[in-house]
């Protein structure tokens, strides 16, 4: 799959609802798995902070479908305009990646048309401890 054809498919599952407070689908969420299935998901935000990203919905439905190993994904945002944007992961999404399965820090992760770095890249200290004494 190319990234052109990841970012649409994480374009198609956004579509925005206010609830209260709450933002719901603002921003869509693709990944393709290393047997290449596609696993979409979108954001709840909350104000209380019990929501969470998009990321995390497609991964917990790939997770659900036993699988664990992303290859690529890719989260874009749509603002009230009308435009879209991709969003790189935060630390959570980009940790929540890497715990899943740790062979994730070889995912790819599109931040542009034109610019897809691995995960390890996006988490350099991952698993980094150092005794103080």
């Amino acid at each position: 799959m190319t990234t052109k054809q990841i970012i649409e498919e994480a374009i198609q599952v956004i579509k925005p609802k206010k609830c209260g407070d709450s933002e719901i689908g603002m921003v869509g969420c693709a990944l393709i798995t290393d047997k290449d299935t596609i696993f979409k998901g979108v954001c709840i935000h909350t104000v209380c902070g019990m929501g969470f990203c998009a990321e995390h919905t497609a991964i917990g439905q790939m997770v659900t479908q036993g699988e664990y190993k992303i290859k690529k994904i890719v989260a874009v945002y749509k603002n009230t305009g009308g435009e879209t944007s991709i969003l790189a992961p935060c630390g959570r999404c980009r940790e929540f990646m890497y715990q899943t399965n740790e062979e994730n820090l070889d995912t790819d992760v599109v931040l542009d048309i034109n610019n897809v770095v691995k995960l390890k890249e996006l988490l350099p200290y991952h698993g980094w401890c150092k005794k103080i004494n």
